[in-house]
């Protein structure tokens, strides 16, 4: 357990300096490599209790994971989010237990955390912390990123992996399923099915991989442009003072765009290009197509370009290679056009081609 103490605490620091020394260094990238040095600062003590105490104490990674990645999530798509002093209260329940257990000697052991001793309070309010820490600011992180990429649907129509922020909903919903086992695993330790120190290894396993992942993919983050970012005030449909007849007169108008113009083969296209020509504010336009049409704006745009991709396919006088194909109809890049052709289709270009012909 030590020697995977002591590789958490040189790959954090190690981490923290690269992000430290990144060209162009961003606020999410500043909160990260803040992030990545607290945490190796956790694995460091970690180390220091085996070699002092013989044992860990009672500390919790969770207190910091929880509001560092909801801090940084924050940061990367929220367009109002500034860092200020009075936040680092999100970090005072990790510093406060942390300190505490250090000044009582408080071990980590479920075999008798239950125990009515002088520190049974104490416990208490760790694991009440804990809770607490765990279903406030997971949720949150999953409502934010949800909500950015839900507004990058109705505002572009490519999108970049690094304003998609995969990678990012992907390391939220394995800490959710890694807290979740951990807890799994706790009740049954505590039930005395396992090893005592096994969550202590688990906890400590699972962390140093996420530290992996947040220093690979956290150096290859670029800055979300601001105009993709999620506006503090947008405008609920629930309260629209549109009318049906404006509505529909406003979807006429997008559809003739479309089919007169072919804007969709325009890959720059976006929301702000869409409202300029139409002179139609954006929110309506998005309203329009989200309750009367049911698309977002990405997937409105894109199932016209698969249809145009469609007909270039089964062109028989048409000799530009599958990519290429994609290209003319407004795709950016061949990963996002196979991704979008499939999504809609359920085949990939090729099968797509393929299955035609042989059913002609």
């Amino acid at each position: 357990m030590s020697t995977i103490a002591w590789i958490g605490f040189c790959q954090g620091l190690f981490a923290a300096i690269l992000m430290f020394t990144k060209k162009e260094r961003s606020l999410p990238d500043k909160i990260l490599s803040g992030w990545l040095t607290l945490l190796g600062i956790e694995f460091m003590t970690c180390g220091l209790d085996y070699e002092i105490f013989g044992q860990p104490l009672l500390s919790s990674s969770f207190l910091l994971f929880n509001p560092a990645l909801y801090l940084y999530i924050s940061s990367l798509t929220k367009s109002e989010f500034r860092l200020r002093w009075v936040q680092l209260v999100h970090l005072l329940p990790f510093v406060f237990f942390e300190i505490f257990a250090y000044v009582i000697k408080e071990p980590f052991s479920l075999d008798d955390y239950f125990v009515r001793d002088e520190n049974f309070i104490f416990r208490m309010a760790f694991a009440l912390a804990n809770f607490i820490s765990w279903s406030i600011y997971n949720p949150l992180s999953l409502v934010l990123v949800h909500k950015h990429r839900m507004h990058l649907q109705n505002e572009q129509s490519n999108i970049e992996k690094n304003e998609n922020l995969g990678w990012v909903l992907g390391v939220v919903i394995f800490y959710v399923v890694y807290c979740i086992f951990a807890f799994i695993i706790s009740a049954i330790v505590y039930y005395g099915q396992l090893n005592p120190l096994t969550p202590h290894f688990y906890n400590y396993s699972a962390l140093l991989f996420m530290i992996f992942v947040l220093s690979f993919y956290g150096l290859r983050q670029q800055v979300v442009p601001k105009q993709l970012l999620v506006e503090k005030s947008q405008t609920p449909y629930r309260n629209s003072t549109l009318s049906l007849q404006a509505k529909q007169k406003i979807q006429q108008k997008i559809i003739a765009y479309f089919e007169n113009e072919k804007a969709y083969l325009n890959p720059d296209l976006n929301m702000d290009v869409l409202s300029s020509a139409l002179k139609t504010p954006k929110y309506q336009i998005t309203e329009v197509l989200n309750t009367e049409i049911g698309k977002s704006f990405f997937q409105f745009v894109n199932s016209y370009r698969v249809e145009a991709v469609k007909r270039m396919l089964t062109d028989p006088n048409n000799y530009f290679s599958i990519e290429a194909i994609g290209y003319e109809c407004g795709f950016t890049s061949k990963s996002s056009f196979y991704t979008v052709f499939k999504s809609i289709t359920g085949e990939t270009p090729v099968e797509y081609r393929k299955n035609y012909y042989q059913g002609n």
